[in-house]
């Protein structure tokens, strides 16, 4: 397993900077900060539990 270091994460944001620019970076990093947020708030929702649940009860009837 291997882990990003701080080189790689200067090479990762001065790109980001020549992509995105200067003043669309602080929106950018706002925009993916409230997705990651709402991803991790949807996979702990109970519906998406029971979601997993009723298909893996389904998988196991068909086997």
């Amino acid at each position: 397993m291997s882990f990003i270091g701080g080189q790689e994460i200067f090479i990762i944001l001065l790109l980001a900077l020549l992509i995105f620019g200067a003043k669309k970076l602080p929106e950018v990093g706002a925009s993916l900060g409230k997705g990651i947020r709402s991803f991790k708030e949807a996979l702990n929702s109970t519906e998406f539990k029971e979601s997993l649940k009723e298909d893996k009860e389904d998988k196991l009837s068909k086997t």
